[in-house]
């Protein structure tokens, strides 16, 4: 039984796709990555009930610090990108929760730059409240030793290839590391949109992605870029065939960044030796409907679909291009 909500929504469920791929699901993600981080801060009495948090959020990490706070007893504040929609913005309203958004913005690294610069000026004006950064403070890493544990414990001994968005790192890095810590030859695999600086492909635009959650237009300190073996650059359209594959072959309504994590699994596995392939799907389906399940007619046959394999980040190209990350020239590195 649980005592809040937000300990049943963080619990995964661990799907078996093929007798070698399983998908780690979550309703929400970043709830295990919010509570760790809150219950760390009040823990070290970095804060205390009754304090407010602020941080800046394109949508499922403003949910799960909203549910944070409200099952420790804190204020939540929330500088959200205009993806945060209407059913997020109710619940968020009821939990008790503040949210301001910026203006619309198809750049990514505009709609960023505005969230950071408007939580510099709210602090700017309330010195007590305390900034979560979830893009640089590692203590975002610590909720996942939990689902490292999981994992360790349902899936086939041996080697394991872990496949999900980048964002801020917190999840496959956390992950990654907790996973080598309990002795298991773990491999990463990282997906990021094009357009994204933290993988260096800031110089490619992708104006149709709608996943900021998993790219950054801004460093991100949070993302440890030797855990990554592997980094596939996975434009809109192929992140869309990959989710209505994904539903239509499993049943599994999840997000973008999911079908974007699935087509990658589906071509890392193909002709290599036996491991275990776990790829993350972190959200539902439910808020890309209208701006991108409803294209499903459009999607590609993803059996057709190949990687471009580069030597170099001047080489990335749409609509997806795949590289050894520790192959990638240091001088090119723009992460």
């Amino acid at each position: 039984m649980h005592s809040h909500i937000a300990e049943a929504i963080k619990q995964p469920d661990l799907i078996r796709v093929r007798p070698d791929l399983f998908c780690l699901r979550f309703e929400s993600m970043k709830v295990y990555s919010a509570l760790g981080a809150v219950r760390h801060l009040l823990d070290s009495g970095a804060v205390q009930e009754g304090d407010t948090l602020i941080d800046s959020s394109s949508g499922i990490y403003a949910h799960a610090l909203a549910l944070a706070c409200h099952r420790f007893g804190l204020r939540c504040h929330i500088v959200g990108s205009a993806t945060v929609d209407r059913t997020l913005r109710v619940q968020l309203e009821i939990l008790g929760a503040t949210l301001e958004q910026v203006e619309p913005s198809k750049n990514l690294r505009l709609d960023q730059e505005l969230r950071v610069r408007r939580v510099s000026e709210i602090l700017a004006g309330n010195p007590s409240y305390h900034w979560m950064r979830q893009y640089h403070d590692g203590i975002h890493y610590y909720g996942y030793r939990e689902v490292a544990e999981i994992l360790d414990r349902e899936i086939p001994a041996g080697a394991v290839t872990l496949v999900g968005g980048v964002g801020s790192g917190a999840s496959t890095g956390a992950l990654a590391t907790y996973l080598a810590e309990a002795g298991r030859d773990a491999c990463v695999v990282g997906v990021q949109p094009f357009g994204s600086v933290t993988f260096g492909s800031e110089h490619v635009p992708d104006p149709d992605m709608i996943i900021a959650g998993i790219g950054s237009a801004i460093e991100f300190r949070n993302v440890r870029h030797e855990l990554y073996d592997r980094i596939h650059w996975v434009n809109f359209a192929c992140a869309l065939s990959g989710s209505v594959e994904l539903l239509r072959s499993t049943g599994i309504f999840a997000g973008l960044s999911a079908g974007a994590a699935y087509l990658t699994t589906l071509w890392e596995r193909r002709g290599r030796g036996f491991r275990t392939y776990v790829f993350i799907a972190a959200d539902t389906g439910h808020r890309y409907v209208e701006d991108a399940y409803a294209q499903h007619r459009d999607a590609w046959d993803i059996e057709f679909l190949r990687p471009h394999e580069i030597a170099s980040l001047d080489e990335l190209k749409p609509p997806w291009s795949a590289a050894s990350w520790r192959d990638i020239p240091p001088r090119t590195h723009r992460g």
